[in-house]
């Protein structure tokens, strides 16, 4: 165990020494390692950081949650709008019949918007965002009730004029969310008791829900208020724990063919959108983009690991005589090798490190402009780490050999 590290502590100032005595040439051999590493790292880094808010964004959707909607999600230059418009609209009715006759369902609920001007005394919110929410809303959403508290049965089955409101909306109307519960505003021509206020969530980057931004109603008072029809409704369905969001979806697609009534032959006039789906979808698209950052990374690792070969067959020819000498005392072949590739690992690992180093300066910089926080995480980093270590490895493997296999005698003669 000492000997092994012995010779990583030699290795390593040896690497060092080398740097300082050939600052030149071992920066441009080491700046291909550095590129290598910052591009791959930099774009890892950005597309997980991505990907896991896209994630948590669509989780925000509902786990395992399929939506009956009129139109498909997704789009494209293609996208049939014409088609699905003239489908008609989920219904209420619907929700309560998939209720009944999906046996695969949990949580069923109706969810429809609208806007409208909101305000408290003299403080006005122009074109305010209004949510329809039905029983089961809560179990399929993550809604936290920060003060107050979610409306109750009676509040769903009287219709009555109560509101949740979002933080931002609660500090723009009443100046401190804190105190909003048991005011009063006005929407619509209609006066509203704040029973709750929702949770701080922080920015989505989908255009989804918004509940920092926004005011819930009860379904009843709601459709008391707004035409249903014209507030784009959509029924969410959220399956039985162990059961997948296909075998929902088929069985959604089962029900709403008999509430149709829809014939064999006749096409679907409803979407069944699985939020799974989606995801896996953007998942294909990053991992497209991760293939393009190895892809560009990999010509800079290509070029290092040639430039740092270079630097360790120069190495070895200015060591000749020292080889010769720890053979002739009785240094193995094993151990000239491996301080010779370790040396070469330390190299790249160095020029790594500079990577590294400006990857996490760009991280500070573009965090604070992004809608969510760019971080490298320790996989990432034992990545990175690898990656220099395997270049080295494979850069030095051939002077190392060169310098193992040396006669001591040849060696020590020569200048």
């Amino acid at each position: 165990m000492l000997k092994l590290l012995r010779i990583l502590w030699n290795s390593f100032k040896m690497a060092v020494q080398e740097l300082k005595n050939n600052k030149l040439r071992s920066a441009l051999s080491l700046l291909g390692i550095s590129f290598g590493i910052f591009c791959i790292i930099s774009i890892l880094a950005t597309v997980n950081s991505l990907e896991g808010k896209i994630h948590a964004d669509l989780q925000s959707f509902g786990s395992n949650t399929i939506y009956l909607d009129k139109w498909q999600y997704g789009g494209g230059p293609d996208y049939p709008w014409w088609k699905y418009i003239k489908r008609p609209e989920p219904k209420y009715e619907e929700m309560i019949s998939i209720k009944q006759k999906s046996s695969l369902a949990k949580n069923v609920c109706l969810f429809a918007q609208s806007s409208s001007n909101a305000s408290f005394g003299d403080n006005v919110l122009s074109n305010a965002t209004i949510y329809c929410t039905t029983e089961d809303f809560n179990k399929i959403q993550d809604i936290e009730v920060d003060n107050g508290r979610y409306f109750s049965e009676m509040d769903f089955e009287r219709g009555t004029a109560v509101a949740i409101i979002g933080y931002e909306y609660a500090t723009m109307l009443l100046g401190n969310a804190e105190k909003a519960v048991g005011k009063t505003i006005h929407a619509s021509g209609k006066a509203l008791y704040i029973v709750g206020v929702i949770k701080k969530q922080g920015k989505s980057i989908l255009d989804g829900f918004d509940y920092d931004k926004c005011i819930l109603l009860p379904y009843r008072f709601f459709a008391s208020t707004y035409n249903i029809k014209y507030c784009n409704p959509v029924i969410m369905v959220q399956g039985e724990e162990n059961i997948s969001s296909v075998a929902l979806a088929d069985d959604l697609k089962g029900v709403m063919r008999q509430l149709h009534k829809l014939g064999p032959k006749v096409a679907d006039d409803f979407a069944v959108n699985d939020i799974n789906q989606l995801g896996e979808e953007i998942s294909k698209v990053f991992g497209s983009v991760n293939l393009a950052g190895w892809f560009i990374a990999g010509l800079s690792l290509l070029v290092g690991g040639f430039g740092v070969a270079n630097i360790m067959f120069v190495t070895v020819r200015e060591r000749t005589s020292q080889i010769g000498l720890k053979k002739a005392i009785g240094a193995k072949k094993s151990t000239i090798l491996s301080e010779f590739l370790l040396e070469s690992a330390f190299l790249c690992i160095i020029g790594g490190a500079l990577g590294l180093f400006f990857v996490w300066l760009i991280t500070l910089i573009i965090s604070s402009s992004m809608p969510f926080p760019v971080f490298i995480a320790p996989s990432i980093l034992i990545l990175a780490v690898s990656i220099c270590v395997i270049i080295g490895l494979l850069a030095g493997i051939i002077p190392a050999s060169i310098a193992a296999k040396m006669d001591p005698v040849v060696a020590i003669r020569s200048k």
